[in-house]
């Protein structure tokens, strides 16, 4: 039954809360990486692990929670999810060493991986079936809040305080939530049912779903399949996965019920769901990324450039879930999302090296509207067909697509942008050499301007080599990251034709589901 009143809205702040802080840990490490580095005695390469390890743990939990929910009881898992992700954030900040760190991360990422799927399964429970629309638009708050405010977060911690209060933080909010929680929110009246515990298919699933994210996160940095390692754990994911989808599919007793996927909606909407997981996770990875590397954008800085666009999204969002309550089709709001999100990509691919903030704020404007245009009608269809003890595992295959989405989104630009910068390297020296006469030109002008400051000739000459390969290092990743913003519009662009599936299928389902999916 849907709650009212006060214990209604103060189910949406307790669950809200647990969410963002759990989407904001994705990404608010990222901009203190150097910091640990340096604090903790390790290498970059080592310090990595640090996001990885948290992601790790995410995305293997995600998938499981109506499972474990159902085992202990939503109430006593959820809470205890929050009290482990709260105490792992503690001692994340008080770690002395690199791999402690990395031990903790991991235990946080377990608690964290439940923050988010049962939240939203506890958010739409506590809403009427005619609400859903607006409680998937404040569940996206979360979503598109949480990834985007992250490394502003960040950066200010690390501008006025030390790395370790980037997981202080969430300690007050974890225990608010905590005790929220024990006092407001209820069991679900229709429980999934719990036979005998599926451990082989939870062997498959961690085995699967670790060694593929390893394999994204450190694949770039790894040189991909030139690694021994990663190509092992290629091998190990892809079997993994197969043998977890065959078991769980023939087992009677699945760890995570796949079966929940003949709703064919859900299955689309799974799919266009990752398409949203690479398009938030790549466009916060890229944004930051180019603005630091070739703008010279502080972390506060480049926080402070995403921020109007994710202020954006969290005003549109209830928005449009208050406009798709009234009946508006969900696939027209996908439809102008895609296309925002395509349009903000190819903006930036005419970014150049004198760029300003005004140059990023209206593509980013966009980004956020598209954002909020794709996430609450995608939310909402995936769900519509569900009912009961399938919602729980509904919602948590959705967020693992996302997550999937993400960590594939990231890893495909990352290499994309490498590639291309080898490629566009290897054209633009082919003409910069010691015969060419605009090359002779510059590197004379610079010689001549050093040597005019008192530097002797020899070194000026040095230096000015030194300058002209920093000019040019410049202008090849410019031109790279140009390439990778028109590919990331083709991606959207040609996934729009996905969005006609999605009313197929709804038409497919029975007339009162096709109704309640507005």
């Amino acid at each position: 039954m849907a709650e009212t009143g006060f214990r209604k809205w103060i189910i949406v702040v307790t669950v809200i809360s647990a969410a963002v802080i759990e989407l904001i840990d994705t990404s608010i490490v990222n901009v203190a990486l150097n910091d640990m580095s340096a604090s903790l005695g390790a290498t970059i390469e080592d310090i990595a692990w640090v996001i990885t390890a948290y992601a790790i743990a995410n995305v293997i939990i995600i998938p499981m929670t109506s499972f474990l929910a159902a085992l202990f009881g939503r109430r006593n898992y959820y809470v205890g999810s929050i009290i482990l992700f709260t105490l792992a954030s503690y001692f994340c900040g008080n770690a002395t060493s690199i791999w402690e760190l990395v031990a903790f991360r991991f235990i946080q990422g377990i608690g964290g991986g439940a923050l988010l799927s049962t939240s939203q399964s506890i958010l739409f429970d506590a809403f009427s079936y005619e609400e859903r629309p607006l409680a998937a638009g404040i569940f996206s708050l979360g979503i598109v809040l949480g990834p985007t405010i992250g490394p502003t977060l960040g950066g200010w911690i690390i501008d006025n305080n030390s790395w370790q209060w980037i997981f202080y933080v969430n300690i007050p909010i974890g225990i608010i939530a905590a005790l929220l929680s024990i006092k407001y929110v209820s069991e679900p009246k229709e429980k999934r049912k719990v036979g005998a515990i599926d451990w082989f298919g939870i062997f498959l699933l961690v085995v699967g779903i670790g060694a593929l994210q390893i394999v994204l996160e450190r694949g770039q940095s790894e040189d991909w399949f030139d690694t021994p390692y990663i190509v092992v754990l290629s091998v190990m994911a892809a079997l993994a996965i197969v043998g977890f989808v065959w078991h769980e599919l023939t087992t009677e007793h699945p760890v995570v019920d796949l079966r929940v996927l003949r709703s064919s909606t859900l299955a689309i909407c799974a799919v266009l769901t990752f398409i949203l997981g690479f398009g938030l996770f790549s466009s916060v990875f890229l944004v930051p990324v180019f603005v630091q590397r070739l703008l010279g954008y502080t972390a506060m800085q480049t926080g402070l450039l995403l921020l109007p666009g994710a202020l954006l999204a969290a005003i549109c969002l209830p928005i449009v879930g208050r406009i798709m309550q009234k009946g508006f089709s969900p696939q027209i709001f996908i439809f102008i999302g895609f296309v925002l999100t395509a349009t903000f990509t190819y903006m930036l691919s005419f970014s150049s090296l004198e760029s300003g903030v005004g140059d990023f704020f209206v593509p980013l404007l966009l980004r956020g509207l598209g954002l909020a245009c794709i996430s609450v009608p995608l939310t909402t269809l995936a769900i519509s067909g569900l009912r009961g003890k399938d919602l729980p595992q509904g919602v948590a295959l959705n967020n693992m697509m996302r997550q999937l989405g993400g960590s594939f989104g990231i890893a495909i630009v990352n290499t994309y942008l490498a590639h291309r910068y080898a490629a566009n390297r290897s054209m633009l020296i082919s003409h910069v050499t010691q015969y060419d006469f605009a090359t002779q030109q510059r590197v004379g002008a610079l010689t001549s301007g050093l040597v005019a400051k008192g530097v002797p000739l020899a070194t000026a000459h040095q230096q000015a080599l030194t300058v002209l390969n920093g000019l040019v290092s410049r202008q090849m990743l410019i031109k790279s990251f140009i390439d990778v913003f028109i590919f990331v519009t083709l991606f959207f662009v040609l996934c729009i034709p996905l969005i006609l599936i999605v009313r197929s299928e709804k038409r497919a389902l029975p007339a009162g589901v096709a109704l309640d999916a507005h």
